[in-house]
């Protein structure tokens, strides 16, 4: 149960952070109360601070995009987690990373997987 809390959790963290991402440096002032993205109090601080180049190169379209497209990739990954929910639900059960079922029953592939082991076996509690 928790593990499909765990990816609910991560998609609709993806989804959230890849919508604010994607609209948030493309919304004109007063939208919803916010600023404009190159002319808020934090970008106002910290231009003072390093110097006034640093509001116009953030306010910049390049940076923009690049924002923008960290938020997309941000949505790729929250819809491929949608799509994949059974089997990285599943992965995270059994304790193993994710392997492709194709690849699964390969004899290279089963060759190669390590040998699960209990890490604290060695390691006995003591208590004091």
């Amino acid at each position: 149960m928790s593990s499909r809390l765990t990816v609910i959790f991560y998609i609709i963290l993806c989804l959230e952070i890849g919508i604010v991402l994607t609209v948030l440096p493309w919304v004109p002032h007063g939208w919803f109360g916010l600023s404009d993205w190159g002319n808020n109090y934090f970008l106002l601080v910290a231009s003072r601070k390093v110097g006034f180049g640093v509001q116009r190169f953030i306010a910049s379209g390049w940076i923009r995009g690049a924002v923008s497209g960290v938020g997309i990739l941000n949505l790729g990954m929250g819809f491929w987690e949608l799509l994949n929910f059974r089997r990285t639900v599943r992965a995270l059960d059994e304790g193993r990373p994710y392997v492709e079922s194709s690849r699964q029953n390969s004899p290279v592939t089963n060759a190669a997987q390590p040998v699960k082991t209990d890490p604290l076996s060695d390691y006995p509690r003591r208590n004091h």
